[in-house]
């Protein structure tokens, strides 16, 4: 597939109007409050993986409405001291597989949390352990769909809810330093990290990859690629709907977390992605800290051959080498 959004040079100046709701500050505050009544460790129990370099924990904590979610957490075997943390959010239709799968993270010598996604996990890698109790709102059978007529019911409003948990999960587990701690997904767990970003205070840093969620609209417009592909589907049944839908999305907009977030940031894109194309990528980082009050350190790596596997291992080395170097 060639290159088939904005070139490169527009791509690097793209900051997209949003129709961004009046409520948008309000309705985060209130849907994290709620959550925010409950307890967040429920479980931190040990569990043999084979792995002699490394120990691992399967966590449940609260998330959204109190609903129990899963996680790895994982340590470098036989260190001590408080490590900073990095938690990992994984991509669409995944869970949180097997804990052998993921690390990097571990391996670089952080503690890592890999939070399960909710009512996922049946269509890629090695499944998941969180159910979705409320996904019964109207709507097609895939997650982007879940709850579309309106932001109360939408399954991300439940999973950003449980991203944000996380965070507040690692920090409260024995061996990590809370006051350092990064949030980082490809993909849909690329648009979660950068609602993490846009929502929790003291983040200390982005790693975002072709992320989802961002610039939604234009996706639309532009992709029938899953996920994207599946709101496409369904408007194209329930045509009186897009209204409503439109309306739902603007709240998980993740240019919008993008303008309220703080953290040094670090992106990457593939120029060819047709899955999350890359201008929702560069209209974040454009846009990304407008309303913070501050100037972060961020960066931006496109790869013009790639499409949603973006620069793979090469970007993730270096992602290594820009979070040392902001955790120094």
């Amino acid at each position: 597939m060639p290159a088939f959004d904005l070139p490169l040079t527009d791509l690097e100046r793209y900051r997209p109007d949003l129709q961004e709701p009046a409520d948008f500050d309000e309705f985060w505050h209130d849907t994290l409050k709620e959550a925010d009544r409950n307890e967040v460790l429920v479980a931190c129990e040990p569990v043999e993986t084979g792995l002699r370099l490394t120990e691992t924990w399967d966590v449940t904590f609260r998330g959204f409405a109190g609903d129990p979610v899963r996680a790895w957490f994982s340590r470098p075997a036989g260190v001590r001291e408080p490590l900073p943390a990095v938690v990992e959010y994984a991509g669409y239709g995944r869970g949180r597989g097997l804990p052998h799968e993921r690390l990097t993270w571990v391996s670089a010598g952080y503690a890592h949390l890999l939070m399960d996604n909710r009512g996922q996990g049946d269509q890629y890698g090695n499944g998941g352990a969180t159910p979705d109790p409320h996904a019964t709102a109207p709507g097609g059978p895939g997650p982007a769909v879940r709850g579309l007529l309106s932001p109360r019911d939408h399954h991300y409003r439940r999973l950003i809810t449980d991203a944000v948990r996380a965070v507040d999960a690692v920090r409260a587990l024995p061996g990590v330093d809370g006051t350092r701690v990064a949030a980082v997904g490809n993909s849909q767990g690329g648009g979660l990290a950068l609602a993490v970003a846009g929502l929790v205070p003291g983040l200390t840093a982005l790693l975002a990859t072709a992320p989802f969620l961002c610039g939604i609209r234009r996706a639309l417009d532009l992709t029938d690629a899953s996920p994207y592909g599946e709101i496409a589907a369904y408007l194209s049944v329930h045509r009186d709907a897009e209204r409503a839908a439109y309306t739902t999305l603007s709240y998980l907009e993740g240019i919008s977390f993008a303008r309220r977030a703080h953290a040094p940031a670090h992106f990457g894109v593939g120029l060819r992605d047709t899955v999350c194309p890359p201008s929702g990528a560069y209209g974040a980082f454009n846009r990304y800290a407008e309303l913070s009050g501050t100037e972060p350190r961020k960066e931006i790596h496109p790869y013009r051959f790639n499409g949603h596997e973006g620069g793979d291992a090469v970007h993730v080395r270096r992602q290594l080498d820009w979070l040392a170097e902001v955790l120094e």
